[in-house]
């Protein structure tokens, strides 16, 4: 990203990677004498959380002087500001985390970081010689469901539906009774339409041994015995669009998968030339705004399959393949990685030049000592 930007801009990241943790977002290169460059923060790889960040602030009680006054540069790097604005290069569409920020000095970079993260990741899966065998499945649906706290609480309720639909004998799949050091039982819904009926779910399925880092990987077993992937994607219960690894992983093993995403997910996949499979199967799933009647609908996707005859089945899936063939095909394409990465040159260069044209550097002089009060601040 450094390389191809080409301009005069610092860019802080988070390292250790995933961490949303404002120590952990430092400059990616030497700042010394870069006051005057416009500053990049590159939150994209997790979610935006504009309650997340706001938190911060108010622990440290301090008030923002008013809009539009760069907040990022005050969560993660206090210095002199020299410009109003500071980039904020995000991986989420239709989102209100991204329109938060914008209002408060932030000027939005979106790219589809998850793209080239799983390209890299996932880059033996293009010549893997296990994917290409024919295998009679032995299940007709692969779920990975480590997670479930925070963003994640629904996968409980999916999993509540997969039991109470008697479903769990179709899927190879994984459910951990605790997450984060808590136990389902004990676990506080945000959304309380995700409460459970079922009380022993943990009885039903085998405990995860992976842990975080299993998503920089993929299982040729798990893909050469399961016949379609249903993909439980971090952000359901939400309107943005931001998908991970996670939907790009059966792409990539040349699977068929079932996404559990938010609404219009699968249209957001269609925008970078990936195909869907609503010509085999009822894809109405993905228009659906209540996140349960979503979940459902998924459900009742799930046992229409599971219901086939074994030959059916079969039918079924070869039907299938083709798409997945051109979904993987489109994903190792250049095609494909000159698409993610023009599109970020072009929103970057547009917010770049943007700020650069408009600036007015109202805050620089004026801010100065306030900014090391704020130093200070952070440094309790």
């Amino acid at each position: 990203m450094q390389d191809i930007c080409n301009q005069d801009v610092l860019i802080y990241r988070f390292l250790p990677h995933g961490s949303r943790k404002v120590e952990d977002c430092n400059p990616l290169r030497n700042p010394a004498e870069s006051d005057k460059k416009i500053k990049m923060i590159c939150h994209d790889q997790e979610t935006l959380d504009s309650r997340f960040y706001y938190s911060k602030i108010v622990d440290k009680h301090f008030e923002l002087p008013g809009v539009p006054y760069p907040i990022l540069n005050v969560l993660f790097k206090p210095s002199p500001v020299y410009y109003d604005h500071v980039l904020l290069l995000h991986s989420e569409m239709n989102s209100k985390d991204v329109a938060w920020f914008e209002q408060r000095g932030s000027v939005a970079v979106y790219w589809w970081s998850h793209a080239l993260i799983a390209r890299d990741w996932f880059r033996y899966a293009n010549v893997d010689p296990i994917l290409t065998k024919s295998t009679v499945p032995k299940k007709d649906f692969l779920i990975y469901n480590r997670a479930w706290s925070g963003l994640r609480e629904y996968r409980i309720k999916f999993t509540d539906l997969i039991v109470t639909n008697n479903l769990q004998t179709h899927c190879q799949m994984t459910f951990n009774p605790i997450d984060d050091g808590i136990h389902w039982h004990d676990h506080v819904f945000e959304n309380s339409s995700f409460i459970p009926s079922c009380a022993n779910l943990d009885e039903y399925f085998q405990i995860s041994t992976v842990d975080s880092t299993a998503s920089a990987d993929y299982n040729s077993s798990d893909y050469g015995q399961t016949a379609i992937e249903v993909v439980l994607e971090t952000v359901f219960d939400d309107t943005k669009w931001h998908l991970t690894e996670k939907t790009l992983r059966p792409i990539a093993c040349g699977q068929p998968f079932i996404l559990v995403g938010t609404p219009g997910s699968l249209q957001y996949l269609k925008r970078y030339g990936f195909q869907t499979f609503s010509e085999h199967i009822d894809e109405s799933y993905d228009s659906i705004l209540d996140p349960v009647q979503r979940l459902n609908a998924v459900i009742k996707l799930m046992q229409s399959i599971a219901e086939l005859s074994n030959k059916e089945k079969q039918k079924l899936f070869v039907s299938l393949h083709s798409v997945c063939e051109h979904n993987k095909q489109r994903f190792f394409s250049d095609e494909f990685f000159n698409q993610i990465t023009e599109e970020f040159l072009t929103n970057f260069e547009h917010a770049f030049l943007w700020i650069q044209e408009t600036d007015s550097h109202q805050y620089y002089e004026r801010d100065f000592l306030r900014i090391q009060s704020v130093k200070q601040a952070f440094a309790v």
